[in-house]
């Protein structure tokens, strides 16, 4: 069974999703699973290195006091927390996303797709690394397994860039506005980060039936960023 899931690596909701999504894998009895991420980039426009204050930021995108805006960090720091992401959004650096999809299309290749996105959400998320420089992706990327020489010619170059867009060209075809996104065997749709036993459930229902289609809806990052 095939599980395409659209998400960026800046998205703190994807990272909830893709732990939730491991706890409904483990001890998963049924055919096996193929998890493929897919590129959705959420600031498609930014520089590798976004400048400025985190909850500033977030509070002048939600209308928001910087007080509140730190309330609202401390809840997904605290929801990332019960999934086992030691979240800290004091440390984060946003950026451009592009190239570490580009990345990602490489890892796939050599088998090691998962372990780096796992690297790059841990990265950004928790300990303040610039994933948006390509001196960190080269790092970060080895450091999972990858080539370095592979890694530095994909970075030097546009190599994987159409299939990037390529994935982000789907997912509007899909009507995807938010992340994190599953195609279970490629019908099934659910949407944001939902909790393990509805992740389960989708599953059993893609076994149980090749023809019906689902879909549902929970907390995700959307073009203008992550209401968290």
């Amino acid at each position: 069974m095939e599980i395409d899931v659209w998400s960026d690596v800046m998205c703190p909701w994807c990272a909830v999703g893709r732990a939730n999504l491991e706890a409904a894998l483990d001890g998963w009895a049924g055919e096996p699973v193929n998890v493929r991420w897919r590129a959705f980039e959420l600031q498609p426009d930014a520089p590798r290195i976004v400048e400025g204050d985190y909850a500033e930021r977030l509070g002048r995108k939600y209308g928001r006091t910087r007080d509140q805006a730190l309330q609202m960090l401390r809840e997904m720091e605290a929801r990332g927390r019960s999934v086992g992401i030691p979240m800290d959004f004091s440390r984060a650096i946003a950026g451009n996303t592009f190239d570490a999809h580009r990345l990602l299309h490489l890892a796939h290749e050599h088998g090691l797709q998962d372990a780096l996105k796992g690297r790059l959400f841990r990265a950004y998320l928790c300990e303040g690394e610039a994933v948006g420089t390509h001196e960190v992706l080269q790092r970060l990327a080895v450091e999972v397994g990858l080539p370095a020489d592979a890694v530095a010619d994909v970075l030097a170059s546009d190599r994987y860039g159409r299939e990037v867009r390529g994935e982000q060209a789907l997912a509007r075809q899909l009507g995807v506005s938010g992340v994190p996104f599953f195609v279970i065997d490629q019908r099934l749709a659910v949407s944001g980060a939902q909790p393990p036993e509805v992740l389960r459930q989708a599953l059993e229902h893609a076994v149980g039936t090749r023809a019906e289609h689902a879909e549902a809806t929970a907390e995700a990052c959307g073009p203008d960023g992550c209401e968290v």
